[in-house]
């Protein structure tokens, strides 16, 4: 496979100097020599580098204890892969645990360097894959968590996000030429009316929409979170059939970005600068040029008009006499017995398929009914339950400083924590959805909650102590746009007073007698 050209530039920041000098997919023929030698002796660039290529990331606040992506597109895996997965964490005793990420993706920590050919081996053996998850590269693609399933749904996207998929990783084997993309890339493609993906927070967003009669998509453009800028997708004007022209178009704005977009400034380098260079009709222009055909104007309105659902509980699928049941994983996170009876659950009561959400939760469909009272009595569902706490169910929050060197709070086990004392003191009236972010890279998403606190360090009574920025306004579903910072610095010890404030003053909550 021939890598594509890069455009030369001369102002190289570190970051392209390293992936100039070797792609970074090139690591996996020498995962075999990484594991004899130890991760101490390899070379620096491949270690904290361009492992992240094949889904395998060095962490410093753990040193020897490495963090793997896999790549679950749609968020579906089968009973014998998550079993699979379970195994593999297990290994690695109080280390070992996989996270649900908000992208509907799992990643698994304590993972030992000397593991991973092997465990690389098993993967393979149940249709698994980590290649191109991290760095330079597009990450997991999401779709409706209930894609098939839906009586209500527009589009069943499984196929187009797979596809999709395989193409950009050549049906996971690799593919060189996405692996240098100037910054990592985000693809989601909705097909039901409740915008299940936030497409506003994408590079690339397919939205279901009419055109003429046919149902296709509305496409958006350039929408993420840095750091630098945080900014919502824009409609790109285009309109797309809803059958392989997506992964067209997708080829086709991946080249014109990887040809094109900016890689002197890394906090510059998203796609939305380049359409800010360029402007959008230049922009549309050249992915028009790839595509090799006119793209169509956009419908005039899209279909997402509804309000956002969670999944959490029990729903009838479009399937006769099958129900889908979403169980709340408090933060997202799975030990390996927790692996293993998901595992269990999904093979004696459904059909052996787990799903995942953005909200970080598990939906086991295809469950007939006969089934679902035994399976509403598993002693598995005491911990995961069907009926959370109307704060705990909203709550999302990143890995944090426990595993993350980014972070520079401890945001999972403080926003679990704070969120059941709240709950405890706090009759609410409305759901409300409260985010977690230990750092500006914002992978807790803040700025789509309707409270958003992303970590950073303040000082208390001359101190330095964790704190966090607070955001608030983020609306998800139909109408969606990202919140704002609203208050700055304010100390972690201080939140349960801060918060309660609000949300009594400002979501109608009342104080438990």
């Amino acid at each position: 496979m021939v890598q594509a050209p890069q455009k030369e530039d001369t102002t190289q920041n570190k970051f392209e100097k390293f992936k100039s000098e070797k792609d970074g997919l090139a690591v996996r023929e020498e995962l075999d020599y990484f594991a004899n030698i130890g991760w101490e002796a390899m070379d620096k660039t491949d270690l904290e580098h361009r492992l992240k290529w094949v889904g395998i990331f060095y962490r410093p606040v753990t040193p020897g204890k490495f963090m793997m992506r896999l790549r679950l597109p749609n968020g579906i895996l089968t009973s014998e892969q998550m079993q699979t997965l379970g195994e593999v964490v297990q290994r690695y005793g109080d280390d070992g645990n996989a996270d649900i990420t908000t992208r509907q993706n799992l990643q698994l920590r304590g993972v030992r360097i000397e593991d991973v050919p092997d465990i690389f081996r098993r993967l393979r053996a149940v249709g698994l894959t980590s290649v191109q998850s991290g760095m330079d590269n597009v990450r997991n693609i999401t779709g409706s968590p209930v894609a098939g399933l839906d009586g209500d749904e527009l589009i069943d996207t499984r196929y187009l996000v797979q596809k999709t998929q395989d193409m950009i990783t050549n049906s996971g084997e690799g593919n060189l030429e996405f692996t240098n993309l100037p910054r990592k890339f985000n693809i989601a493609i909705e097909g039901g009316r409740d915008n299940s993906v936030h497409a506003e927070i994408n590079d690339i967003a397919y939205v279901p929409a009419y055109k003429d009669g046919e149902l296709g998509f509305n496409v958006l453009v350039g929408g993420f979170f840095s750091a630098k800028r945080c900014e919502a997708a824009i409609p790109l004007n285009a309109w797309v059939s809803a059958n392989d022209d997506v992964v067209d178009l997708s080829r086709a704005i991946l080249e014109v970005y990887r040809d094109h977009g900016l890689r002197s400034n890394r906090q510059k380098s998203r796609l939305m600068w380049l359409i800010d260079e360029w402007g959008l009709e230049k922009f549309r222009d050249a992915v028009e040029t790839h595509y090799g055909r006119p793209l169509a104007t956009a419908a005039p309105k899209d279909e997402i008009d509804w309000e956002k659902r969670d999944h959490i509980g029990v729903s009838k699928q479009k399937q006769a006499s099958l129900n889908l049941v979403g169980l709340h994983i408090p933060i997202g996170r799975l030990y390996a017995q927790d692996m293993f009876d998901l595992a269990r659950i999904a093979e004696v009561y459904g059909t052996g398929e787990i799903r995942l959400t953005v909200e970080q939760n598990v939906i086991i469909p295809n469950i007939p009914d006969e089934n679902l009272e035994a399976f509403l009595s598993e002693p598995l569902l005491e911990k995961f339950t069907t009926h959370p706490e109307p704060l705990a169910r909203a709550l999302v929050s990143c890995t944090g400083a426990q595993f993350c060197n980014f972070a520079l709070i401890e945001t999972k086990n403080r926003a679990l924590n704070l969120i059941r004392d709240l709950d405890q003191e706090l009759e609410m009236t409305q759901n409300v959805r409260i985010h977690w972010t230990g750092c500006p890279n914002s992978c807790g998403q803040p700025q789509v909650a309707d409270i958003g606190l992303m970590g950073t360090k303040v000082r208390k009574d001359g101190k330095t102590v964790e704190g966090v920025d607070l955001y608030m306004g983020g609306k998800v579903g139909k109408d969606a746009h990202l919140g704002t910072c609203v208050q700055k610095g304010i100390a972690c010890d201080d939140l349960i007073p801060f918060l309660k404030q609000i949300l009594v003053e400002q979501f109608g909550a009342k104080l438990k007698s």
